[in-house]
């Protein structure tokens, strides 16, 4: 996996790139229409977007005749290019964070970009009650850590609601009880456990928050007086008090979104987004009176228990009672096809062609918080662009090339056009690892130094 990445690997952002123009196209902005246009960029930042836009000296033009060009994707809910997902030995793991684990050479950043995909929100998983911190990932394939993070972005935080942070014994993660002793068994076990350990959390968040507006008062006043001792858990759901941490809450069933809801409003804080959200039909009025978003999914239902009442209209529904709805994927393998997962809904729900994209460009935007950088195309914004042979909705679409910050990062031509070269190098290099492997068994172990 590591050699095909190395093989894959574009060159990193050069931010002296000349200007680029896509010319002749079909400029589907989200925001503001469609037209047949051309779109310039210039410093990795949308310049111009009209019928007709003047060509710089120097620019490289891209030829859109008879194809479409609209906003990268964002999956609003990601685990891809995370080499682990849940700290599942405590129910509060706040202190933890995504960015400390991400993998620039997870290919699934490349087959991502083969999907149109530009951002995403790579969470933390569902383990835990109130899970680690998120991180907005921009698919800069090539790039190391550093260079992948959408800088600037909100922070996030994930929770989780239902079956999964309930499970006890599982020290690695979610999805099967361990077969260890009882002395692995951590609280809590009941639903009615996972909003306790959620209440308690933010019953010492506020106490820390106020120990530490006490401490400034008193500093502010000349006074000489100890600093609280800091709290890692803590600080992040400070940060979701006053509305620097956006929350981003696992959850399935209608009863625990209500009760969700009404724990955020008893403390002051908003939930973000509601993820996956499989009943939020049965409860979108008050889902839009808090002022949470939906990022659901298109048409999966009944893969486990608490997934039985979910129904295909669920994004539309929610749509239409005010609710701000988006599509994700939670998967690598489906995050390559959101276009399609999008167009469903004009089947279930009746939803228009700009209503459809809007679930997977505006929508998950405002979600983060990015809108005034991503999900449309308009000047100013981000040019991060998606270039398909066909209307994006169609299942016969396919990615041509995907900008980011104004550079090409995936051309499905050059791809194509390189993979027997790409094959015979890794080839090569196999043999050649064949070879030493080989040659270390005729040296015999080495012995070890006097």
């Amino acid at each position: 996996m590591k050699l095909l990445c190395f093989i894959l690997a574009v060159p990193a952002v050069v931010w002296a790139a000349p200007p680029v123009v896509v010319q002749n196209a079909t400029v589907i902005t989200v925001t503001r229409g469609a037209f047949k246009g051309s779109i310039l960029v210039k410093d990795g930042k949308i310049a111009e977007v009209g019928e007709k836009v003047l060509v710089p000296p120097g620019a490289q033009v891209i030829d859109a005749g008879g194809q479409y060009v609209m906003p990268g994707i964002i999956d609003a809910h990601s685990h891809i290019a995370a080499d682990s997902i849940n700290e599942g030995s405590v129910s509060v793991s706040s202190m933890v964070g995504i960015e400390d684990v991400l993998d620039p050479e997870d290919v699934g950043i490349y087959r991502a970009l083969a999907g149109g995909v530009t951002t995403a929100n790579i969470l933390h998983g569902s383990a835990n009650s109130i899970g680690g911190k998120c991180q907005v990932i921009k698919m800069r394939w090539g790039q190391d850590a550093e260079g992948i993070l959408f800088e600037g972005a909100k922070p996030g935080i994930k929770f989780a609601l239902g079956e999964n942070p309930k499970r006890q014994g599982m020290p690695s993660g979610v999805g099967r009880r361990s077969q260890g002793t009882p002395d692995n068994l951590r609280y809590p076990g009941t639903r009615m456990g996972v909003e306790d350990v959620i209440r308690q959390a933010f019953n010492e968040a506020k106490q820390y928050q106020q120990a530490w507006k006490e401490y400034r008062e008193k500093s502010a006043r000349g006074e000489k007086v100890i600093p609280p001792p800091r709290d890692l858990k803590l600080e992040p759901l400070v940060e979701a008090l006053e509305g620097k941490r956006l929350v981003h809450a696992h959850c399935y069933r209608a009863d625990e979104i209500l009760m969700l809801l009404r724990v955020a409003d008893e403390f002051g804080f908003k939930i973000k987004t509601l993820q996956h959200v499989l009943e939020g039909y049965k409860v979108a009025k008050e889902i839009a009176a808090h002022g949470a978003g939906a990022s659901t999914f298109s048409d999966w239902w009944a893969y486990k228990v608490e997934a039985y009442d979910a129904i295909p209209y669920n994004a539309a529904i929610m749509l239409k009672k005010g609710v701000l709805v988006s599509l994700n994927s939670d998967s690598g393998e489906l995050m390559r096809r959101l276009n399609t997962e999008a167009a469903k809904t004009m089947k279930y729900g009746g939803l228009t062609e700009n209503e459809a994209l809007s679930l997977i460009t505006i929508n998950p935007a405002r979600q983060l918080d990015l809108d005034n950088r991503i999900g449309s195309i308009e000047t100013g914004k981000d040019a991060d662009l998606v270039i398909y042979d066909k209307h994006p909705l169609s299942s016969y679409a396919k990615v041509l090339k995907v900008l980011i910050d104004g550079q090409v990062y995936f051309d499905r031509d050059k791809d194509l056009s390189e993979r027997d070269k790409r094959r015979l190098e890794k080839n090569r290099l196999l043999e050649k690892e064949k070879q030493q492997q080989q040659q270390q068994k005729k040296q015999g172990p080495r012995r070890p130094a006097a």
